[in-house]
């Protein structure tokens, strides 16, 4: 499983990552805050409609931490994973499967302080390298990155991680 920022965190939530479902509720009322994300825009407005602050919307955030681990995902690469800062610690020392990780030295819609550290550091099974102390978080999907070498870079990395743990 491959996934690129938000889909960083899902590949681990399909590996045992769990969410805090307390910083998620300090999220939706606004005690935490929410950095822009670029690939979608208003999400804390969006979450707000359609969960309100009430006990209802409590429920739903027990439920997003439930395991979702599945299987089948026998390897993750995260590329500039995010929602590092709102997984619990606990859940990401459970990962087993293989894990590698790339992030942009100059990202900063998934910071490596806040979301990269907290999955390479607590995930026994991981491993991973900046992908350049000048890459963004655009550099990763961009018409025109900074670092126009940056996605073929990492592509080869992600193939070469998943034939070798994978076969």
């Amino acid at each position: 499983m491959a996934g690129f920022s938000l889909g960083g965190y899902t590949a681990a939530a399909l590996a045992g990552a769990r969410v805090d479902p307390q910083i998620l509720w300090a999220v939706l009322t606004g005690t935490v805050p929410l950095p822009e994300i670029p690939e979608f825009p208003g999400a804390l407005e969006a979450l707000r409609k359609k969960y309100p602050l009430d006990e209802s919307s409590r429920h739903a955030l027990d439920a997003a931490a439930a395991d979702l681990s599945d299987p089948r995902v026998r390897a993750v690469f995260q590329v500039a994973p995010g929602a590092g800062g709102l997984v619990t610690s606990e859940s990401l020392a459970t990962v087993r499967v293989p894990v590698g990780i790339r992030w942009g030295g100059a990202d900063t819609v998934n910071p490596y302080d806040v979301d990269t550290r907290p999955y390479l550091e607590r995930i026994p099974t991981a491993s991973g390298c900046s992908a350049g102390p000048d890459v963004r978080h655009d550099d990763f999907f961009a018409p025109e990155p900074a670092d126009p070498t940056v996605r073929v870079r990492v592509g080869r990395e992600a193939v070469a991680f998943f034939q070798q743990h994978l076969g």
